[in-house]
């Protein structure tokens, strides 16, 4: 899952984005409207928290342009401004969402991975495949029964992996998924990361590499 934090206060910012990520979710920060639509246009977002008021492009006018452009992404929108009629209008902006300062960074990943999990995003709360269980908002792996420790970034790569539900993934689509706009699009973490997971979710190995196009989750042999 990535996550697009819109918030101009640049210590709030930092502390959602390491608050998310210690749940394993990839979180990228825009401190102004005018980054958040570059970043939108480049990346692809599961959920984006959105605060209102923001420089250079209002947070609303940001809200306008995933209404017309990025109909998948969900808004959680994140402002001071608790009203009801404060409210109505954040969500006839077209959020999916509304949290009002101040706020437990508990409550706003439950509300991120309820928001992710929903019907057009594909991203049920459980997935089950090959005997493998992975429960997004509990963050844990059972294989067989079993229960499977993983790290944060473990856990990213293969819900991604068994998210895709037999196709294939590449090393580039795990890194837009599952790490944030910070990480060298050259590094081999991508690979040292999968044979790591391998090695903990045991055999028969469930993740098959296929040279040159990337990773497929199931049952079957490396080409």
């Amino acid at each position: 899952m990535r996550v697009l934090i819109v918030e101009d206060e640049p210590y709030l910012a930092e502390a959602l984005r390491d608050g998310l990520r210690l749940e394993a979710i990839a979180a990228d920060i825009a401190l102004d409207g005018a980054v958040a639509l570059e970043l939108l246009e480049i990346n692809e977002y599961d959920v984006v928290v959105l605060d209102r008021d923001l420089p250079m492009v209002h947070g609303d006018d940001v809200a306008r342009h995933m209404g017309e452009s990025h109909s998948g992404t969900r808004i959680i929108m994140l402002t001071a401004a608790n009203l009801l009629d404060d409210k109505a209008s954040g969500f006839g902006l077209g959020a999916d969402d509304y949290l009002t300062k101040p706020f437990d960074i508990r409550e706003l990943v439950l509300r991120v991975r309820a928001l992710a999990r929903r019907p057009s995003q594909g991203l049920p709360p459980v997935i089950e495949d090959e005997g493998v269980r992975v429960d997004v908002f509990r963050r844990e792996v059972f294989r067989d029964g079993q229960y499977v420790s993983l790290t944060r970034k473990q856990f990213a790569v293969l819900n991604v992996l068994i998210s895709a539900k037999g196709g294939v993934v590449s090393a580039e689509q795990l890194l837009e998924r599952a790490w944030d706009e910070n990480t060298d699009p050259f590094t081999n973490a991508v690979r040292i990361t999968i044979s790591s997971l391998r090695k903990r979710l045991g055999e028969p190995q469930l993740i098959h590499t296929l040279p040159g196009v990337g990773y497929r989750f199931g049952r079957g042999s490396d080409a």
